[in-house]
């Protein structure tokens, strides 16, 4: 059995707990400003996302639960919302949901915390990494430390680790896209990410930042053509079944950090704070072992169903990346040195 099966299983038998937790937003917004429990124990931790639970961001949250309950029995209460777009949320609502602490833990792309986090930018950089390694590097290395002090510093947060979201492709309805010519006029959704909005504006799309609910509904009813994501997204949410084109530009690498109610986190005796640290770092090298066997699986569901997945050459990039020459003259003027340096610009 392989270790994403395994997992798959395991978070599996824990999706029994995913509504115990909280109700839809309503009562998320009333739960929000009720007074807090005084009780000591057991300490409750609700963890959130916004995918089914046989992903593999579910799985390691499931992985975390285990060990803490594992470790502190009955001092803990572990429950998962693997997918709060079931309980009628937007993906978005994961950040006020944490920030609230109506959730505990959670997880979300940083394109979503970019109006918030200025410096966040950096990261929706296209064609910022070349490969998964050097990406890695730079998220576990001082990149990921800066990312996490100004998060911390405009957000109520602690910033634990960061799962990997990986390289993003284009899929869309209409024709199979070789060139940013290829792209021209086609409506395509977006991160909430500028950077990301401006970059296909410059290979020629017409974009629109959506929240993921929405726009899984305007692929399905045609009224987007396109998105970008990386192959597991697409199959998780199933764009796949409504686009047959897709190509593989590795326009952008993004993480997903994993932020923590301030205070509840802060109130937790020191052998629990260390002990999520240590469960959520070993959380992440699974998950990402689990992602590279996502994107392999979901690339051949596409292919299965009649996809087709068109691997771009060096030449045929070039004019991709020389389009998004004018981002990078803005983020010298943009970013600090000592910022850009830590990516290698």
């Amino acid at each position: 059995m392989s270790r994403r099966t395994f997992l798959k299983t395991s978070a599996l038998a824990g999706a029994g707990a995913l509504t115990s937790g909280i109700g839809g937003p309503a009562a998320a917004q009333s739960h929000a400003t009720a007074p807090r429990s005084t009780a000591a124990r057991p300490i409750r931790i609700i963890m959130g996302g916004y995918g089914p639970a046989t992903t593999g961001f579910s799985v390691a949250l499931k992985q975390i639960g285990d060990r803490l309950e594992s470790k502190f029995g009955d001092d803990v209460e572990v429950k998962y919302v693997y997918n709060i777009m079931d309980l009628g949320y937007q993906g978005q609502d994961i950040l006020w949901l944490v920030e609230n602490g109506v959730l505990t833990l959670g997880y979300q792309s940083s394109s979503y915390m970019t109006n918030r986090v200025p410096e966040l930018g950096l990261a929706d950089m296209p064609f910022l990494f070349s490969d998964t390694p050097s990406a890695r590097a730079a998220i576990d290395g001082r990149f990921g430390e800066r990312m996490t002090q100004a998060i911390e510093a405009n957000m109520n947060y602690r910033i634990l680790g960061y799962f990997e979201n990986g390289f993003r492709h284009i899929s869309n309805r209409l024709r199979p896209i070789r060139s940013p010519a290829d792209l021209s006029g086609l409506k395509i959704r977006v991160l909430p990410s500028e950077i990301l909005r401006w970059t296909f504006e410059l290979f020629g799309a017409d974009p629109e930042i959506l929240d993921l609910s929405v726009a899984i509904a305007r692929i399905k009813d045609g009224t987007i053509d396109a998105q970008e994501n990386p192959f597991a997204n697409t199959v998780t949410y199933g764009v796949h079944n409504y686009h047959k084109y897709h190509s593989v530009t590795n326009h952008l690498y993004l993480s997903r950090p994993i932020f923590l109610h301030r205070q509840s986190y802060d109130a937790w005796p020191a052998e629990l704070q260390n002990e999520m640290r240590a469960a959520i770092r070993d959380a992440v090298a699974i998950q990402r072992d689990v992602h590279i066997e996502e994107e392999e699986a979901a690339a051949a569901e596409i292919r299965a169903i009649g996809g087709e997945i068109l691997e771009l050459s060096p030449a045929e990039m070039e004019p991709f990346r020389a389009a998004v020459a004018p981002i990078y003259a803005d983020a010298k003027q943009r970013y600090s040195r000592d910022l850009l340096a830590l990516v290698g610009l």
